[in-house]
């Protein structure tokens, strides 16, 4: 297999298109899921209840996938997906608001009304989860990232688990803290419910990426073998702020 220079260009790859789009769809689909509804697990961590964003449900994966890409292709394209996911947000949430603001059809309203639509979407309209997912996402993928590449070249590609694993926890614990500390400030999810969210968020992320390593190291090994391609980022910037 060939170990790819991080310094080449131009190439072309059979399935990155189909990460990004994958990637791009799980990013938006999980915060309409956090906008719109809490889950409550019905079990406490002490007084601490666990409960949970939906977005929880799905969000844990994009991670999953980031770890693929860096690990296939390497650092440097997957901050550019990372980017793309940076606008595709921006773009939900002023689609969102367009989409608000727009007026209502009369058999709408008396059935479902502006209330509603601002009560379940108003956060992703108003940019309230977007810009609480920005923050998180930005510093939480940035650094799952990085620390994958750099724990790569430090294992000289051994230990995937270790990598994958280990950069969750700290780029999950990010992503947590900083997605629902902006959220709460901004008034989507209640204070009261600042650590439930925080420790319930954490725990459930970690829990699905070590759960479903044994399928990381498959998909990471077939797209390496189909791609003919295994990135070490010796050569390259690990700084967040480029976009090629």
């Amino acid at each position: 297999m060939k170990k790819e220079k991080s310094d080449i260009k131009t190439r072309s790859f059979r399935f990155l298109d189909i990460i990004l789009v994958l990637y791009v769809l799980l990013l938006v689909l999980s915060n309409i899921a956090s906008s719109a509804k809490l889950i409550d697990w019905g079990v406490s961590l002490g007084k601490i209840p666990l409960s949970f964003d939906a977005g929880t449900l799905l969000f844990p994966i994009s991670y999953v996938i980031g770890d693929v890409m860096t690990e296939v292709y390497g650092f440097k394209r997957a901050r550019r997906i990372i980017w793309i996911g940076f606008g595709a947000l921006i773009f939900s949430a002023l689609a969102f608001k367009l989409v608000q603001v727009m007026p209502g059809e009369a058999t709408w309203q008396a059935n479902v009304g502006q209330d509603s639509y601002n009560k379940v979407l108003g956060s992703m309209s108003t940019g309230g989860i977007v810009a609480a997912s920005l923050a998180g996402y930005f510093a939480g993928s940035f650094s799952n990232a990085i620390i994958m590449a750099s724990m790569k070249l430090l294992t000289k590609g051994k230990l995937l688990w270790l990598r994958t694993i280990g950069s969750t926890i700290v780029g999950e614990g990010v992503d947590t803290f900083s997605f629902i500390l902006v959220a709460s400030a901004l008034g989507v999810f209640p204070w009261s419910l600042f650590w439930s969210l925080t420790i319930t968020n954490y725990i459930f992320k970690v829990g699905i990426e070590a759960a479903v390593t044994p399928l990381t190291y498959w998909v990471v090994n077939r797209l390496k073998k189909a791609e003919g391609v295994d990135v070490f980022d010796e050569e390259t910037s690990l700084s967040p702020f480029k976009f090629n």
